[in-house]
């Protein structure tokens, strides 16, 4: 079963007992996280897309490490002007292993009144 989710304002791609690095989140290692925002969900040959989010999946996993990507360097210049810039950026990760992909279990009970 694989599953599209939303977090940090990017897309990701996830199945179970995968390694994914997703944009910073403040946890500590060995901490929980739930992502709720599930877009769609492929299983075989069957789908389910949301419109945007499907209720009732969700995916959780395991913080194995923070980190730092590569750093990124940011040259400017301009020609014959005596104008150069350099900067270098490196962005922080969270490193999460995907326990499992689930639906909540909802039962809607109805009461004749």
């Amino acid at each position: 079963m694989k599953a599209v989710i939303e977090t940090g304002g990017f897309q990701f791609t996830l199945q179970e007992a995968e390694k994914i690095k997703i944009p910073k989140v403040d946890a500590k290692v060995g901490d929980k996280i739930k992502f709720d925002k599930v877009l769609a969900i492929i299983n075989g040959k069957k789908s389910e897309f949301g419109k945007p989010f499907l209720k009732g999946y969700f995916a959780e996993g395991e913080v194995i490490s923070q980190g730092r990507f590569p750093k990124v360097i940011v040259f400017k210049f301009k020609r014959r002007k005596d104008y150069k810039r350099k900067k270098g950026h490196r962005q922080h990760y969270t490193e999460v292993l995907v326990k499992k992909i689930t639906t909540k279990k909802t039962t809607t009970k109805k009461s004749d009144k």
